[in-house]
């Protein structure tokens, strides 16, 4: 049985050390543990309930050579990753596009039929499949092909 995974998540991350970690929660640091162990607060906006008051989603903390094998900032991300912020929901662009307010967004694979209230993924007998769409800089939305350069390019980026 395979046990290796690969994981997608979204985060907000704050540099903090072991100790700021642990004061932050209300604890006190074992003495067994470094205090001055650079990590960072890392808090999952992707599901897991809220541990902190003060935050929306599941709050832990990570060493730093950790954290920083596992994430990248939403500035710099791979197309696989920007894919998979796609799938969450999000709108991503290349840093080196240059029409403004270009994006791409996840369009699914159905519609909204407003009359009954219902979606169907069927049209004409074919089964509808998502698709990626981009705003284009004069304000239309039209279907989207990546090039080898933007699949390979590592300048994608999360944008609101």
């Amino acid at each position: 049985m395979n046990k290796m995974h690969i994981g997608v998540k979204l985060i907000n991350a704050e540099p903090m050390t072991r100790a700021e970690y642990n004061t932050y929660r209300g604890w006190t640091l074992p003495a067994d543990e470094n205090g001055a162990d650079e990590g960072f607060l890392v808090e999952y906006l992707d599901g897991g309930k809220a541990n902190m008051p003060d935050r929306a989603g599941y709050v832990s903390w990570s060493p730093s050579d950790v954290f920083k094998a596992a994430y990248r900032p939403c500035l710099s991300m791979t197309f696989g990753l920007a894919i998979e912020a796609m799938k969450m929901g999000k709108r991503v662009a290349r840093a080196g596009w240059n029409g403004k307010g270009m994006w791409l967004g996840l369009v699914q694979g159905y519609e909204y039929n407003p009359d009954d209230g219902r979606a169907t993924v069927y049209a004409l007998g074919c089964q509808k499949l998502p698709w990626i769409g981009m705003k284009t800089a004069d304000g239309c939305f039209v279907p989207w092909l990546a090039s080898q350069t933007d699949m390979l390019a590592e300048d994608w980026a999360v944008v609101d």
